[in-house]
């Protein structure tokens, strides 16, 4: 499924649909797409694709990020086994009247067809706070950031051992890493499985350390990490780097780095989702009779036609001129709104001018005010 369709739009509800809303249409697609019933070639990837969107929008915490990060950076931050991990499916199809066993609905989606109980342990995620200009988010970036991390040791390589040596199997548990003790009553058999006291639930047993990591295989490095920045993203996104969080003794394969996202202020520009926002001041003669001033872009500047008559807090739309969609095509806009500069100070000159103008419209001007009487 590498192009995805919106979850919603999967399963046809709404995005206000409540939970019980969203289980009825999975229930409802479910039942028409199952294989069990339904043969057709594209019935196994319909399924699929209905199952994901009811793993996500059927947990709180899931559809909550898919709503405020979309497609793109919730797939940054879920794996599939992340996705359909604690979803009981087995009830829901129990309910409905299917019979077979579940790994068949997992091995849809993960190769070794083994479900969630025999997922690999992972190392610890770390996450990173990262700042960014208004331009590296326009317009993407890479960025070379500093961690400190747990790594596997590059001496003995993760085993343990010192070099020329290697760990020898656990005789006690023969490798397992668990021992297994059974007990009899007069209910029946009673078996208990705990980790090996002998290798720690480890499987091996290490006769000579690594002088550098005293045996445990890890080692803390500060490592150079360059992070991709696509173009459109905004403030609290997230970016999922797998395999480049930390690893540990009992884990198959490296934790995952979370970057979060963070916006510096800018000199001009507020940003508001794809549009920005930009405060021009204006003399009020030019405000009055029309004028093309130069204003600031994250292009370069750009000639901007201010018409005769624009009232303060007139906002005049510049198409095309905001921030990239980040999860779509085009840009935002840029809003540019108009203040009125009033001069504190005039000289007698000025004054006269205003008067006279002041009296071709009418207007009741205080001069007692002026000399502070």
């Amino acid at each position: 499924m590498a192009d995805k369709r919106d979850y919603y739009e999967v399963l046809g509800v709404p995005r206000t649909a409540s939970k019980e809303q969203i289980k009825d249409a999975y229930r409802k697609l479910a039942l028409q797409y199952h294989p069990d019933r339904n043969k057709a070639p594209e019935a196994e990837e319909k399924f699929k694709e209905i199952s994901e969107a009811y793993a996500v929008l059927s947990d709180d915490e899931k559809r909550t990020q898919y709503d405020q990060l979309g497609h793109m950076g919730f797939d940054q931050r879920y794996s599939t086994e992340d996705i359909f991990r604690g979803v009981d499916f087995e009830t829901i199809f129990r309910d409905m009247g299917f019979g077979f066993d579940m790994s068949d609905v997992f091995s849809f989606f993960f190769d070794s067809g083994r479900g969630f109980r025999e997922t690999a342990i992972r190392g610890r995620d770390l996450a990173y706070n990262l700042q960014i200009t208004l331009e590296e988010a326009a317009n993407g970036a890479k960025k070379d950031i500093q961690i400190e991390r747990i790594e596997k040791c590059d001496v003995c390589r993760g085993s343990g051992s010192a070099p020329n040596t290697s760990p020898r199997k656990c005789p006690r548990c023969n490798g397992t890493g668990k021992v297994q003790s059974t007990t009899r009553s007069a209910f029946g058999m009673f078996v208990r499985v705990t980790s090996c006291p002998t290798c720690k639930g480890k499987g091996r047993i290490i006769d000579t350390p690594c002088p550098k990591c005293k045996g445990s295989g890890l080692t803390e490095k500060e490592r150079k990490i360059t992070v991709k920045i696509p173009p459109g993203i905004g403030e609290g996104y997230q970016l999922r780097l797998q395999g480049e969080g930390e690893i540990t003794t009992e884990a198959a394969s490296s934790g995952d780095l979370y970057v979060l996202i963070h916006l510096a202020p800018h000199r001009y520009f507020r940003r508001d989702e794809d549009n920005l926002l930009y405060n021009l001041t204006i003399g009020f003669s030019q405000a009055a009779l029309g004028t093309e001033v130069s204003v600031p872009t994250l292009e370069g500047q750009t000639n901007l036609r201010i018409q005769p008559g624009t009232q303060p807090g007139t906002i005049i739309r510049i198409k095309g001129k905001g921030m990239p969609r980040f999860r779509g095509h085009g840009k935002g806009d840029m809003l540019v709104k108009i203040s009125i500069s009033v001069p504190e100070k005039l000289t007698s000159q000025q004054r006269n001018l205003l008067e006279q103008l002041a009296k071709e419209f009418s207007e009741n001007v205080n001069k007692h005010h002026w000399l502070g009487l």
